[in-house]
């Protein structure tokens, strides 16, 4: 049943990205549907803050769509970029609720519990980049989903294991995408 369950999940996670790289805000119903699935895999494997991101994720596609919605009527070209200095406070609460969570992990039957921790606490932050349309958010993704990769491969987690392969060649384009809106936006103010 989970195998056809992940099939579906990495279909519309596939469906997501590549709208969300076009900045086109139906991204956020794919991804609505995609986390939902993604809840009940991951519990199922027990990667438990995997399966607690995604219903984080789940929130996050209400407030993406909506945030969204609101940006593209001022400026459909609307990408903003960070301080340094935003991105180090990032990186490191990124660190600590890594190193918090993973020690209360460590405690239960979670496998891998700090690099569950971390790809959930960085995927927090980056999905909540995504719906500030932040264009770093793209290299953030990049590290996430190659420490993901090496998990969900671990689970057996096969097609999850190709969806972020391309995931990874998606978030470049992705990156490239974006920054070319962001300098357009950067002319158009």
């Amino acid at each position: 049943m989970f195998v056809d369950l992940e099939i579906f999940a990495v279909i519309f996670a596939l469906l997501y990205l590549f709208l969300a790289m076009r900045q086109h805000i139906a991204c956020w119903y794919a991804a609505f549907i995609s986390t939902f699935l993604y809840i009940l895999i991951y519990w199922d494997v027990s990667l438990y803050m995997e399966s607690v991101l995604n219903v984080y994720y789940l929130v996050m596609a209400i407030y993406g769509w909506s945030n969204w919605n609101r940006k593209s009527k001022i400026n459909k070209n609307y990408v903003i970029s960070w301080s340094y200095l935003n991105h180090l406070i990032v990186v490191v609460l990124i660190l600590i609720l890594t190193i918090i969570s993973g020690f209360y992990l460590s405690k239960t039957d979670a496998v891998y519990p700090y690099l569950d921790s971390f790809t959930t606490w960085a995927s927090v932050t980056t999905t909540f980049m995504v719906a500030q349309k932040v264009l770093s958010n793209w290299i953030f993704w990049i590290i996430i989903n190659s420490v993901a990769i090496f998990l969900n491969f671990d689970r057996e987690l096969y097609f999850t294991v190709y969806l972020l392969m391309i995931y990874q060649l998606m978030s470049v384009y992705g990156y490239y995408q974006w920054r070319k809106s962001f300098n357009e936006y950067k002319t158009q103010t």
